[in-house]
């Protein structure tokens, strides 16, 4: 796990799916853009600009648990989308509990927006997204230091 410099976390959705982007060396991460999908499937060649463009060394998708730690039927469509990431790019990915990232999104997008700030302007999913990465950072970072 050395190698990994550059993430790409996803917040994924049947809808949406929140995007960051963090880095190794600082530990930080921030949310990226919010990519629409069909019924869970993103638009791939978006997908792919975003991969091409950014170029992570490591993928995060968060795993969206039930509160006692089960899987839940997101948690199972989130996993079935994390293998089709490394399927059609190449690249490790790694799932990360994300329970509580969403509410804890839309908290932050309060905080940074007040009331008048739309769901468009701060994007919870984005938000979500780098929350979640930021968690696996943290959790990982021994590991990505030696």
């Amino acid at each position: 796990m050395a190698a990994i410099r550059l993430l790409l976390g996803f917040d994924y959705g049947s809808r949406q799916i929140g995007v960051a982007v963090g880095q190794v060396i600082t530990g930080q991460a921030r949310e990226l853009c919010t990519l629409k999908a069909q019924n869970g499937t993103p638009d791939w060649t978006q997908m792919e600009k975003l991969i091409k463009e950014w170029k992570p060394d490591a993928l995060v998708v968060g795993l969206p648990l039930n509160m006692d730690g089960t899987p839940s039927e997101m948690s199972e469509r989130a996993e079935k989308f994390a293998r089709r990431l490394n399927g059609r790019f190449n690249l490790p990915v790694h799932t990360h509990d994300e329970r509580l990232t969403t509410f804890e999104a839309k908290g932050e997008r309060m905080a940074r927006g007040g009331q008048r700030g739309s769901y468009r302007d701060n994007p919870v999913d984005a938000i979500a997204a780098a929350l979640l990465l930021q968690g696996w950072l943290e959790a990982n970072a021994g590991q990505l230091q030696s």
